[in-house]
């Protein structure tokens, strides 16, 4: 019994000191909070970076333009964005950030991207067949995109070692057109940069 005892305590014992060890610790953040890392393009760049260029987008002339000729709000398709930097940047969320922006600046109307209508052109000809009249959506019914919003994302660094570490700086660079549709007019170009300074103390030997 004793030798089971003393089994029990050491088991106990053990766990508790990995536990005290591990180390890990995990805090909840506020969702509006930046927490920057590794000096990488983050979630907090995105959303900076759509932000302001929609706002800038949506203040110059060509939306009252169009609307004065047309007499009615522009509809915007955000297309591709390209990732032409030095890391992986998880270009869908950027151009998820850009489509929330517009939709939520009041200013034009959206149509869903080609990957999206592709699924909900295959639900709408499931319908044909498979809905009642009276809720089978349409074929040939589709809201056309009048202006394209698209660009790229590059990045640009350097770096330099001394004896206190390694200190960096790394820009971002975002650049995006808005080009008319059926004319192939650029009638917005915005860029935005992003610049990072990086430092990395020198670990002792």
């Amino acid at each position: 019994m004793k030798n089971f005892y003393l089994s029990a305590i050491i088991i106990v014992i053990t766990f508790a000191l990995i536990s005290c060890n591990s180390g890990t610790r995990v805090t909840r953040v506020d969702l509006d909070s930046h927490i920057d890392l590794s000096g990488r393009w983050n979630d907090s760049d995105s959303q900076l970076v759509a932000q302001e260029m929609i706002r800038d987008a949506i203040s110059h002339p060509w939306i009252n333009n169009f609307a004065r000729v047309n007499n009615r709000t522009p509809v915007v398709i955000v297309g591709e964005v390209r990732n032409r930097s030095r890391e992986h940047i998880e270009t869908l969320a950027f151009t998820k950030d850009l489509e929330r922006e517009l939709i939520n600046s009041g200013r034009v109307r959206f149509v869903a991207s080609a990957d999206e209508r592709q699924g909900i052109r295959d639900e709408r000809l499931d319908q044909q067949t498979q809905s009642s009249a009276e809720t089978m959506k349409r074929l040939g019914q589709e809201t056309g995109a009048d202006f394209y919003l698209g660009g790229v994302i590059t990045s640009e660094g350097d770096a330099i070692t001394t004896n206190r570490g390694q200190q960096r700086v790394i820009r971002y660079i975002t650049n995006l057109e808005l080009t008319h549709i059926e004319t192939n007019e650029r009638v917005w170009i915005g860029r935005k940069e992003i610049r990072k300074f990086i430092e990395q103390p020198r670990r002792g030997r």
